[in-house]
């Protein structure tokens, strides 16, 4: 803390700390995780194998002719056992969905004003990936699986207000009926999904309702192995927010009612919801063993509902597949849904308000007048940069005055040698009369440290970046790509990211400028440091969205324009040496803190005297 230089040192190694705390909560642990896929990769194989076989039987053409006739007399749930998979589809604005009638549920679910990294369509579920089922009693002592009975397609219809309403509906053996009733609004990602039961006494064990939902979440973005550290399990259980990591496999158990789950990858989500809410949960989910693969997590999700007292009961739920839009979310309704966006999570939460805020009004204020987001991204980092400029000025007014005690500073290092206990004594005086504060540096770096988690949130899971291009980044959303390189390096990837080298060649500079500006350090790390912290940013950042090491790339010029301006028109080296002087003539009074202070220095420099002399 005995130069400007210091105290911005200390701002980097604290930031460089929780950077890399960020990275390391939010990315995977390779050992384990590594260890975990191999365990299961042969189980996932299979259940990849029997997957695709599922829906390769699944997805036919609507007019594929029957190939398992039923017996004519066949009544009851016989009449649902054996058929043959055919296809309804409705189509919105937003959405083309694709219901099949073995499950009487939807198989396949396209956004339409999305596209992936291959240029088709955005599948949430993609050749009946996802399934949800429950056992039904369809004999005595035997149950079947709903996704496994053949459905009757009871009714397709579209309203006045233009929702198109399906029904699917199986009858049992004395008159119990399952029917499914969809309602898919024409500007809404949002389907109703209405559970009926009738006789639900003979037909569903005990009363006690077991939904299982199995989600395949798909790749969608270029990045597979980065959309996979972004997935999440977020839910709502006992009105409170939770959300779990998806990029290695675990269980977990919920014992309270749970209102709505969503497997959420990047950009997009697949989200249940029961108005009316289930009674427990239990999710588990696997990841592939290959990054190359497709799938990105597959989820097992369990629920319990315990039925009404009757023989009738119905369950008002809907569905979500769609993105992760904040206002879209937040314009739903539905409690905690904005939070499926990661604007500050768990020990980051703190800078969600800084997100809300101020960064996306200011964000969307700007993008009214300019078209270009790589632009708007400028001005947000000339503003962000504007409004902190005073805690800049504060940070190197600290640091001249700093340095024009250094002489002193020096004086009283070479008087005192290895005695750091009188130095530091010594030295807290100086400050003292001369009216410095040795943290006055440090703190107002301190203070933008949120700033930029706020921005790596942000920045990361802001759904208006995706496909958007700006100079040689063809998607700020993702890193950009100068060059392939033909070996992989660990942490840092398998290429060159253009942004990312002009964010560490300013911070480069702005280091090289900050020890120009002070004397050299005697202590090796502090004089070091500021030359490696750049190249840690080399590996953090090589794999992070353009549009933040572009932001970065602007703060840093920005960082270079303030310092050169302030050092050299607005902060005057001899007024500063003047204020000091006259400090040192004004009387001083301790603070009970600082008179605390010296009495524990003394007594340690008396423990320290009467060790010597013991000796």
């Amino acid at each position: 803390m005995q130069s400007m230089d210091r105290n911005t040192i200390i701002g980097f190694v604290l930031l460089g700390v929780l950077l890399f705390v960020y990275l390391f909560i939010s990315s995977k642990n390779s050992r384990e995780l590594e260890a975990q896929r191999l365990r299961q990769a042969d189980s996932l194989a299979k259940i990849e194998l029997v997957k695709q076989q599922a829906a390769q039987a699944m997805i036919k053409d609507s007019a594929t002719q029957v190939t398992a006739t039923l017996d004519s007399n066949a009544t009851g749930w016989a009449r649902h056992l054996v058929g043959t998979s055919t296809l309804h589809t409705v189509e919105t604005d937003l959405l083309k969905v694709s219901f099949s009638n073995k499950g009487g549920q939807p198989v396949q679910v396209e956004l339409k004003k999305y596209n992936r990294a291959d240029s088709s369509l955005v599948s949430v579920i993609e050749d009946g990936s996802d399934q949800f089922s429950f056992p039904v009693l369809t004999a005595p002592n035997q149950s079947t699986a709903s996704a496994d009975l053949f459905f009757q397609l009871k009714s397709a219809q579209q309203d006045a207000n233009g929702n198109h309403i399906i029904v699917y509906e199986a009858t049992g053996n004395t008159g119990e009926s399952i029917q499914q009733e969809y309602i898919i609004h024409p500007d809404s990602y949002l389907i109703d999904f209405n559970l009926r039961l009738q006789g639900t006494t003979s037909m569903i064990p005990q009363q006690n309702l077991q939904l299982q939902w199995n989600v395949a979440a798909m790749q969608q973005e270029k990045d597979a192995r980065y959309e996979r550290e972004q997935s999440q399990l977020i839910l709502v259980e006992n009105g409170e927010y939770d959300y779990f990591n998806l990029f290695s496999n675990d269980t977990e158990s919920f014992d309270n009612t749970v209102q709505w789950a969503s497997i959420k990858q990047r950009f997009f989500n697949s989200t249940l919801i029961n108005k009316e809410k289930f009674d427990k949960a239990k999710f588990e989910w696997s990841t592939p063993s290959d990054d190359s693969s497709r799938m990105i997590v597959a989820v097992k999700a369990s629920f319990e509902k315990k039925l009404p007292a009757g023989t009738q009961a119905t369950l008002p739920m809907q569905f979500y597949f769609g993105p992760n839009d904040y206002k879209l979310l937040r314009s739903l309704g539905i409690e905690d849904m904005d939070k499926i966006v990661n604007l500050g999570q768990g020990p980051y939460a703190f800078v969600r308000p800084i997100n809300q805020y101020i960064v996306m009004p200011v964000f969307d204020f700007i993008k009214k007048f300019f078209s270009s987001y790589g632009l708007v991204i400028a001005l947000l980092t000339i503003f962000i940069r504007l409004i902190t400029s005073p805690l800049v000025y504060s940070s190197y007014l600290s640091g001249a005055k700093m340095k024009a005690l250094r002489p002193e500073i020096d004086a009283l290092k070479a008087k005192y040698g290895d005695d750091q206990q009188t130095f530091g004594m010594e030295q807290m005086k100086l400050f003292r009369e001369a009216g410095v504060n040795p943290l006055g540096g440090c703190i107002p770096a301190l203070l933008q440290i949120p700033i930029f988690f706020a921005l790596y949130s942000f920045f990361n899971s802001f759904l208006a970046l995706r496909g958007e291009s700006f100079l040689w980044a063809t998607d700020l959303s993702m890193y950009d790509v100068i060059a392939k390189l033909p070996f992989h390096i660990p942490w840092y990837g398998d290429h060159v990211s253009l942004f990312t080298l002009t964010a560490v060649i300013t911070s480069f500079l702005i280091s090289i400028y900050n020890m120009n500006m002070t004397p050299d350090q005697n202590n090796p790390m502090l004089k070091y440091m500021p030359y490696i912290f750049p190249v840690l940013l080399l590996f953090f950042f090589n794999r992070l969205p353009s549009a933040l090491t572009w932001y970065y790339t602007v703060s840093n010029l920005i960082t270079l324009a303030l310092q050169w301006v302030i050092q050299n028109y607005i902060i005057d080296h001899d007024k500063i040496v003047a204020q000091l002087a006259a400090n040192r003539a004004k009387p001083k009074s301790k603070s009970k803190w600082q008179e605390r202070l010296e009495q524990m220095q003394e007594t340690q420099k008396k423990v320290q005297e009467m060790q010597k002399k013991g000796k």
